[in-house]
């Protein structure tokens, strides 16, 4: 869409497009540029259906636990909830060093981390595409996209929010006519060692479905941190018609 948050994604941009499969993930994207994520390096990530972006393993649980996990799975999620890509929408993913895409990367990242000149040589986005929830009972779909950057030394990931129009699958209480109720999605960093996480404002809680207007770079739908040594930059003061009571 046009003046959208969102980097270009899709077949005609070399995307994969993940399997209709209800709780389904990629294949293992042997990542061409080792990613470090709180401390540790990884050589594997999964793109999973139910909107996360994991680690050495697959992710298929659908109804998203409180951070940290006890589990000790390293992943970010942009929105961890029950996806069913079988009713409607695409999950899309492609390693990319496309210059003028990383030239978009990295001024993006440069303008919010202005003390860390930073130029992007590789990334990874991944894309939800107006996808449904489980049990659906309607024709709501959620758009979204996450994408890990490096220039090698320095971390990044970037989450978009363009559309969100359900909370919550049928499995985990949703209702099935709105998507919303139960234990609606979560968005945030499980670091995978018990202690370092992060919760996006909102997550596991009806405000989730805001997710489009907050941030905390100024960019009402986009969160942008820095992983490697995870650093928390301040999240920006709500806009009047959100609450996080």
């Amino acid at each position: 869409p046009t003046g959208s948050l969102l980097y270009p994604y899709g077949p005609h941009q070399g995307d994969i497009t993940n399997p209709k499969v209800d709780d389904g993930t990629s294949e293992a994207i042997a990542l061409s540029v080792p990613f470090t994520f709180y401390g540790k390096t990884y050589q594997t990530a999964f793109v999973n259906n139910n909107g996360v972006i994991s680690f050495d393993e697959p992710v298929r649980q659908y109804t998203p636990d409180p951070f940290p996990l006890a589990d000790g799975r390293p992943f970010v999620t942009p929105y961890w909830g029950d996806v069913n890509n079988v009713l409607g929408g695409d999950i899309f993913y492609r390693q990319t060093t496309d210059l003028a895409l990383l030239e978009d990367i990295s001024k993006d990242i440069s303008q919010y981390f202005p003390k860390s000149p930073f130029t992007a040589t590789w990334a990874l986005v991944a894309t939800w595409d107006h996808v449904a929830y489980y049990g659906s009972a309607s024709q709501k779909g959620n758009t979204f996209q996450a994408v890990l950057t490096t220039d090698s030394k320095m971390f990044y990931i970037i989450l978009n929010y363009w559309d969100i129009q359900w909370t919550t699958g049928a499995a985990s209480d949703g209702d099935p006519e709105t998507g919303l109720g139960g234990i609606p999605a979560h968005a945030g960093f499980n670091s995978g060692d018990e202690t370092n996480f992060y919760n996006i404002p909102g997550s596991q809680t009806d405000a989730i479905i805001n997710i489009t207007t907050t941030s905390n770079v100024k960019v009402p739908g986009r969160w942008v941190f820095r992983v490697d040594d995870f650093q928390v930059t301040g999240v920006d003061p709500p806009q009047q018609n959100n609450c996080w009571l």
